[in-house]
């Protein structure tokens, strides 16, 4: 599967960036979902959404994949079948079918939760948030909760209040009990529990990977500390740029087994022996610039200072002292290395509780999980500045502080994100987290922010004026 951002190999304009989104992505939205608990307002205007590249995308409800009739059937018929092998698990609409089905698709590590669960959210339920008002980014008149659902092509969403459930909400495939791929939110768990072994001095920042990762002294990452991974401030020469066939991300993905790899394909196969071959260019710690390698690189390090594998240390280290209601999974190459990058598959509910947690500042009941001073930090960011350049236009002002996004606002909220939609919101102001899986047929974040991240504010301003 393909869980990196895609971004253009050239900076960009932002302003011109975000125009064209503008331009190409629709007005008005109409939600036809099903709820769990109760259902949001519906409107009757259907949404047709544009890629940048001009392709028209069919709307939520008409690609809502019960209503494809993707892999239904005993045996399923040939066109409505969904494979790994043959790409069709990341083509548009199947991938509404397969993000929530990974682990029939490809191997997988569990992620255990606790012998005993945690206990479940307090139900809230406040259906009149639906009828929020927000104004996209777009031009044109303000819209309702509701409509961002089916805007953003939402498969499942849990708002917390106070640290009780006022909206949840499951389309399509989607349940309480579906695991859902996080794409790269899965960056963020990685970040958070390298920045907890920080504060243990189980780990130092300020050294170089190579004294972690001898293996890595002849790659692009000599030089570079483990702060600048933290921070994806690493000069390397690696590309995430989609639209270019020659990308360095398609080796990435072809070594990892994200991507069925083509015929007569050379090269590594597995995360190990691929990340030693990613070459230098630029200065270490001069910029952001996001590139996923630099997580799968911080997972190789955490993995040899813990010495178990990365599912074991998640499980061991924040799955189980949360009190996750499930047992989450890590998709794995050939050799069964973890996809630390963005293969972390969970409940809606369970990011949720992560998102609690943090507003916690890192504990759950009487119990700290993460230290406070790990959580503060998250908060403080980084150097905007260093973010300006190659930041997604939809954030300006914002920083990025071990894999998180950090949004500086007057709520002090921070963001973990993944492509085609997926989010961990968490507003102290507004005591608020929400949780949401999506998979809108684009990939890029901006095509959703433009909805979310105001939609994400209307809520918290609800929240905070009761």
């Amino acid at each position: 599967m393909v869980y990196a951002i895609a971004r253009p190999a050239e900076k960009i304009n932002n302003d011109a960036y975000l125009r064209r989104i503008w331009a190409l992505l629709p007005r008005t939205a109409t939600t036809s979902m099903t709820a769990h608990d109760a259902s949001p307002p519906l409107s009757p205007t259907p949404v047709m959404t544009r890629g940048l590249d001009g392709q028209v995308f069919a709307d939520a409800q008409q690609t809502d994949p019960r209503a494809m009739g993707w892999m239904q059937g005993q045996p399923v018929p040939p066109d409505k079948r969904i494979a790994f092998a043959d790409g069709s698990n990341y083509r548009f609409p199947q991938f509404r079918w397969s993000f929530a089905h990974t682990r029939e698709l490809v191997p997988t590590r569990t992620v255990a939760r606790a012998s005993q669960a945690g206990a479940a959210f307090t139900q809230a339920l406040n259906t009149a948030l639906w009828q929020t008002n927000f104004q996209p980014m777009t031009v044109g008149p303000s819209l309702r909760w509701a409509d961002m659902l089916a805007a953003t092509y939402t498969d499942a969403i849990v708002v917390l209040h106070q640290g009780r459930v006022v909206l949840e909400h499951y389309n399509g495939v989607m349940h309480p009990q579906a695991l859902h791929v996080m794409m790269s939110v899965s960056k963020s768990v990685a970040g958070l529990l390298a920045s907890e072994f920080a504060h243990q001095g189980l780990l130092d920042p300020q050294v170089l990977v190579t004294h972690y990762l001898p293996e890595m002294q002849a790659s692009g990452f000599a030089g570079a500390t483990v702060r600048q991974v933290m921070d994806m401030t690493t000069g390397i020469d690696y590309s995430e740029n989609y639209a270019d066939p020659q990308a360095t991300i398609w080796n990435h993905m072809y070594a990892g087994g994200m991507l069925a790899r083509p015929p007569g394909a050379q090269g590594p196969d597995n995360f190990f022996s691929y990340l030693p071959t990613v070459g230098a260019r630029g200065t270490h710690g001069a910029e952001f610039t996001y590139r996923t390698v630099n997580t799968d690189v911080l997972g190789w390090i955490l993995q040899r200072v813990a010495g178990c594998n990365f599912s074991a240390l998640v499980s061991k280290s924040l799955w189980q002292p949360m009190g996750a209601e499930l047992d989450a999974c890590y998709t794995v190459d050939s050799c069964g290395v973890e996809f630390v990058g963005g293969g972390l598959n969970a409940s809606v509910r369970d990011m949720a509780r992560l998102g609690e947690l943090l507003r916690q500042g890192g504990r759950v009941g009487d119990q700290q999980v993460i230290a406070q001073a790990v959580v503060e930090d998250l908060h403080r960011g980084a150097d905007p500045a260093r973010f300006v350049a190659n930041g997604p236009p939809t954030l300006p002002g914002w920083s990025y502080r071990n894999m998180w996004w950090i949004s500086h606002n007057a709520n002090r909220a921070i963001m973990a994100r993944g492509v085609h939609g997926q989010n961990i919101y968490i507003d102290p102001r507004a005591e608020m987290v929400i949780a949401r899986f999506a998979s809108h047929p684009v990939a890029a974040n901006a095509a959703n922010d433009i909805y979310t991240l105001p939609a994400y504010q209307a809520m918290a301003d609800a929240l905070v004026r009761g």
